[in-house]
């Protein structure tokens, strides 16, 4: 529908200024027409009166009304008519009025509409109550941009609200005029709760201010400081630290304050944690038993702990090359090892280097790369570790002397073990001769003179096992007169003919109570030492004597408890020993010799004997006057029972030692076995004979008649005698046994059951110790 305005103006007859009207008429249809925006004029009730040519674009009109077309373009959504009803009645009750409307199109994307309603008079002519200038603009890009602006706006809200940094304003007499919600949340507080009561900043002050301070200052010092720091006092009573950086601004109505604060007391948690940390590194770093030394990428010191500069010797070492540090010698390869390390390398195992101007001192370099790996400075260099090895390089040299020791004893012990053997047969069979000879005829002479000197044999074989340390310890009643005469050849052998052996024995020499072959140790450990310490010659002077209860504090040892005590003095006439070694003589593996010429454990072997036996032992000597040690051993009073066991050896070959059962005898060496066999069958003992461990199996389960003893060797074969008695107790638990050795009892007892009731007799034994010690079992005497 389309009405021309003209409509609206009053018309007169024709005059002059009709025409002036006509045209002004025309000018204003032409410009509502070509407007770019939809446009309508409609009465009062909505019915249209002209709607222009934008307008008929864009909304369908040709179905009815325009007013109608508009409706149904843009208010056919929920409330649409509502709200279009409300501008019309706006408008006609002379009220402009306006409603935004969004309208879906064909795509779905929704667009918005501005529609606004503006009253016009009617004409003085017409009997309308008036019209209204519908105005129709589309908003959509207006709509996005307030929509972008209100969610950048909400955004920042939520920024300046929930931000991990506290904002608030005062006025100028200290009154919040905002805060944000983290700082109230600090505080304990909502944010009603602090704006608009009345809260002043000192309220919340926990730090007593300078009088004067102005009220919207929290610092100490006002002075027209910007920022600083307060303590602030959250409801709950807790304090915390808070940077604070504040503009104030002043107006027309006073003056307020943009205020930043930031909650230090994480920070300074951390920088505690950190000091903590740093003061804990350096005390680790100061107390480590080991050097620590830090240095830049070129290898200079820059800084080191106490026991770097212990190590090292000197105490300022900051600036210093380490490679200044090491011998000439090692310069290169301490230079090599720092570039290795600066170039990234792995260098895992240790630098040995020796310390300039240190003699033979060692020292175990460790070098690691360390920083930021800029290179900058201490922070990209390297540390250092060092260790002070000269002591265990010394060790690990007396540990392989000592190591070549012990191959020597195993060489040694061995070696025994077979002229046990020997011996075993050879003074076995001289008693079973001495048993066809009368004491006074020439041929028992002989064979007594051959047995005496397979004793002295057994006795040398008895100082190699002492040696090996293999012998089996046997404590008994000791005459040291005798155990050092018997002992005499062995020691004038190993002093060497330039050293004159002199033995001064006391008279009356009381008895002491030990193994003879530990005692033979101990003789011999102090002759060697003695004669390593008279390399051109010299004598050694063994003095044994009584020394009384009452004389014994009278030696000026005051370790030494009031006591009767058997004395002997091994005195050489040697270089003697500095003051500074004699408190360390005694120690393992402590010795003065070149190396590879001593392993450190002589004396101290000699000092444990003596203190096992129950004794005490003292050192006196000085450079260049010799060596005395002095051996306190208690006197012991032997019952004549207790003298007669411990002395019984050989004892009466015509004594009864008779006795009867069933014995097995297992040997591998023909020569004992056959000694053994014959001298039991002499004594009444019905005896078998087996070479192996097997053999012997097979006997006694074939054994028409029970066997009463198992006398076994201990080293033999495939099955050994430990192998072998297992076995047999397991067939017939009762059955007696003697385990036959001439290696140490120990080395075979920790096999068996230490309840088992086994006994033992070393070898090399002579004929009444064999029938004695089975007449004994036998008779189940232990």
């Amino acid at each position: 529908m389309s009405l021309g305005l003209t409509s609206l103006i009053p018309r007169r007859g024709p005059t002059r200024g009709d025409a002036r009207a006509k045209a002004r008429d025309d000018f204003f249809l032409r410009a509502f027409e070509s407007g770019a925006l939809p446009r309508m004029i409609t009465d009062a009730d909505g019915r249209a009166v002209h709607a222009n040519r934008a307008f008929h674009e864009r909304f369908d009109c040709t179905a009815g009304d325009p007013y109608e077309a508009m409706v149904a373009a843009l208010a056919a959504g929920e409330g649409g008519r509502e709200t279009m009803d409300r501008l019309r009645a706006a408008a006609a009750a002379g009220s402009s009025a306006h409603g935004d409307f969004p309208v879906l199109d064909g795509a779905g994307r929704r667009a918005w509409y501005a529609v606004q309603a503006h009253p016009l008079e009617a004409s003085p002519s017409q009997d309308d109550s008036g019209f209204i200038l519908w105005r129709i603009e589309e908003i959509t890009a207006r709509r996005e941009m307030e929509q972008i602006i209100r969610d950048e706006q909400r955004k920042l809200f939520d920024f300046f609200e929930n931000a991990p940094i506290g904002f608030y304003s005062l006025d100028g007499e200290g009154r919040f005029l905002f805060v944000n919600n983290t700082f109230a949340e600090w505080l304990g507080h909502r944010v009603e709760e602090i704006v608009g009561t009345g809260l002043r900043l000192h309220d919340l002050i926990g730090d007593e201010l300078p009088p004067g301070t102005s009220a919207h200052v929290p610092f100490s010092d006002p002075g027209g400081v910007e920022r600083g720091e307060a303590v602030f006092v959250a409801r709950d009573g807790r304090r915390f630290l808070a940077d604070i950086t504040q503009s104030v601004v002043e107006g027309e109505d006073g003056i307020w304050t943009r205020t930043v604060v930031r909650d230090l007391s994480r920070e300074r948690a951390m920088e505690e944690a950190l000091e903590r940390s740093r003061q804990r590194f350096r005390r680790i770093f100061e107390d480590a038993p080991v050097g620590i030394a830090l240095l830049d990428q070129a290898g200079t010191l820059r800084e080191s702990n106490g026991s770097f500069r212990a190590i090292v010797g000197r105490r300022l070492l900051d600036g210093l090359p380490l490679t200044d540090l090491v011998a000439a010698e090692d310069k290169a390869d301490a230079q090599a090892l720092l570039a290795a390390v600066a170039e990234g390398r792995d260098c895992a195992q240790p630098l040995e280097a020796r310390l300039a101007g240190s003699g033979d001192r060692v020292l175990a370099l460790y070098a690691n790369q360390v920083g930021d790996g800029e290179g900058a400075g201490v922070a990209g260099g390297m540390v250092v570790h060092a260790l002070d090895t000269t002591e265990q390089k010394a060790l690990e040299v007396q540990f392989a002397q000592s190591q070549k020791m012990q191959a020597v004893g195993q060489l040694a012990g061995g070696i025994a073990h077979d002229f046990n053997n020997l011996l075993t047969a050879m003074i076995g069979f001289c008693d079973l001769l001495l048993l066809r000879f009368r004491p006074g005829e020439q041929s028992f002479a002989d064979v007594m003179q051959i047995k005496q000197n397979a004793n002295r044999a057994a006795n040398l074989v008895r100082q190699l096992l002492a040696f090996s340390r293999q012998q089996t310890l046997q404590p008994k009643i000791l005459n040291l007169t005798d155990v050092l005469a018997e002992l005499s050849h062995l020691l004038r052998r190993l002093i060497g003919g330039n050293i004159v052996l002199d033995m001064v024995h006391g008279r009356d020499l009381g008895e002491v109570r030990g193994d003879q072959g530990q005692f033979e140790q101990v003789a011999i450990n102090l002759a060697v030492n003695a004669r390593d310490a008279m390399p051109e010659g010299g004598t050694l002077t063994i003095r044994t004597s009584n020394v009384a209860r009452d004389e014994a504090e009278r030696h000026g040892h005051e370790l030494l408890p009031a006591g009767d005590y058997v004395l002997i003095e091994v005195v050489d006439s040697g270089v003697g020993i500095a003051k500074e070694n004699i408190g360390r003589v005694f120690e393992p593996f402590f010795t003065t010799k070149e190396v590879g010429s001593g392993t450190g454990l002589g004396l101290a072997t000699v000092y444990g004997i003596v203190k096992q036996t129950g004794g005490y032992i003292f050192l006196d000597s000085a450079p260049g006057a010799g060596a005395r040690f002095s051996i306190y051993l208690p006197r012991h009073l032997a019952t004549e029972t207790e003298a007669r066991a411990d002395r019984g050896g050989g004892g009466d070959l015509r004594q009864d030692l008779s006795g009867a059962g069933t014995v097995l005898l297992v040997e591998d060496e023909d020569p004992v076995r056959m000694f053994g066999a014959r001298a039991l069958r002499n004594k009444g003992y019905k005896v078998l004979e087996a070479k192996s461990g097997e053999e012997a199996l097979e006997i006694f389960s074939t054994s028409d008649e029970p066997i009463d003893l198992l006398i076994t060797d201990v080293v033999m074969p495939r099955m050994d005698g430990p192998s072998l008695i297992m076995r047999v107790r397991e067939q017939a638990p009762e059955t007696r046994i003697i385990c036959i050795s001439g290696y140490a009892e120990e080395a075979f007892r920790k096999r068996l059951d230490s309840s088992a009731d086994i006994h033992f007799l070393p070898k090399p034994f002579s004929l009444n110790q064999l029938a004695g010690k089975v007449k004994e079992v036998m008779r189940g005497r232990a």
